[in-house]
């Protein structure tokens, strides 16, 4: 018998493993290019069919996947934002990336607390890493606000194929942390 998927919530935000609703709001999202800018760019419906249904199956497959993120107030999809560790990537990642209206909210901070403290409590990862674009400054303060610091230099492996820094923090340190908040 499976366990039954997560459902995280916070102040503002709900995040939930993807469902085919979010179709639509995550094709506009892929369709963004200031959006996808640093995540491999815009893409087509077509791909975005296939990433909702590839993030779907990690869930059913591995027992963990990005969320949707959902906004309480309004009931929007707002981004996706999460565990992820494919082959031959660089580290157990919650990863994040949100559509431009939810920019400058806080949205990241909040939803990637929640989501390492579930990865942490729940799927035994001893390291949290996020991989970040060198330019991408704006996920850089996210990952210093969440008290992360460059850990070594990486690469993404395919279709990507590209450098990356590799941001993060161990267990330990993310949990001191959070006792002292």
């Amino acid at each position: 018998m499976s366990k039954p998927l997560p459902v995280l919530e916070t102040d503002r935000l709900i995040l939930r493993p993807p469902q085919a609703e979010d179709f639509e709001p995550w094709a506009a999202f892929v369709a963004d290019a200031e959006v996808q800018r640093f995540i491999g760019g815009a893409q087509e419906r077509a791909v975005a069919w296939r990433m909702l249904r590839l993030m779907a199956g990690a869930w059913a497959m591995d027992g963990f996947g990005m969320f949707s993120v959902l906004e309480k107030a309004s009931g929007c999809w707002i981004g996706r934002l999460g565990p992820w560790c494919p082959a031959d990537w660089p580290g157990t990642e919650v990863g994040w990336a949100l559509v431009r209206d939810a920019w400058g909210k806080g949205y990241a901070i909040e939803s990637a607390t929640a989501a390492i403290d579930w990865a942490f409590d729940n799927l035994g990862w001893t390291e949290v890493v996020h991989t970040i674009a060198p330019e991408n400054v704006n996920s850089q303060a996210v990952a210093k606000r969440l008290g992360s610091t460059i850990l070594r230099d990486g690469w993404l492996p395919a279709p990507i194929n590209s450098a990356t820094v590799v941001w993060g923090q161990s267990r330990e340190q993310w949990m001191g942390r959070r006792r002292s908040a």
